[in-house]
């Protein structure tokens, strides 16, 4: 029997998960976690031979939840799901020692297999992750935009970003105004988060 523990902070994917693994005859959940809190807990005192943990996009911290699994405990497989995989997410996984990895919208005969194939100690990555690294999107952002996003992931105001950079006030501006149409994002922050997120930075 191979025992499972689920983490996903959102309900009603958690309880679907939870049921359709229970539905196999070699898989048992023997618990779930809400959140990054209750799962410690959860780990320490089950030890289940799969975590199926859900991880976010934004690094480093599903990273950090990765490794400090591996090294609470070793014994347990992280199965990784994520409803957008993107390069650095994948590396920093692998990395961290995650298993496997899936997508959140994988078939459920996909996810079983993948559960019963990291329990045997065996990785898996299911092809949305794959395509993530073997084919990554391209940047859109130029060498310079580049430059003015990293410094404005500092917090660094337009003013300091142009005396930095050697660029005229307005020219930031423009390179702002261009890196927020190219990312789709709604204010700099965002676009720095987005730009992580896909290595653009």
């Amino acid at each position: 029997m191979i025992h499972v523990v689920v983490a996903e902070d959102m309900g009603l994917l958690r309880s679907a998960l939870c049921a359709a693994l229970a539905s196999e005859e070699d898989i048992e959940v023997i618990a779930d976690a809400a959140d990054v809190g209750d799962l410690w807990a959860v780990l320490r005192r089950e030890r289940p031979d799969v975590l199926v943990l859900d991880l976010k996009p934004e690094l480093p911290e599903s990273a950090e939840v990765v490794a400090k699994v591996v090294a609470e405990a070793p014994g347990t497989a992280v199965l990784a799901m994520s409803h957008r995989w993107s390069p650095p997410l994948v590396e920093a996984a692998l990395a961290a020692g995650a298993r496997g990895l899936v997508s959140k919208d994988v078939a459920l005969p996909e996810l079983v297999r993948a559960v019963r194939t990291t329990a045997a100690g065996e990785r898996v990555i299911d092809p949305s992750a794959a395509v993530a690294v073997l084919s990554p999107p391209v940047n859109p952002l130029t060498r310079r935009e580049r430059e003015v996003l990293r410094e404005a992931a500092e917090g660094v105001p337009l003013k300091e970003i142009a005396r930095r950079l050697f660029l005229a006030h307005g020219t930031v501006r423009n390179h702002l105004s261009a890196i927020l149409h190219k990312t789709g994002a709604r204010n700099r922050m965002e676009a720095v988060r987005l730009a992580q997120r896909e290595g653009w930075l």
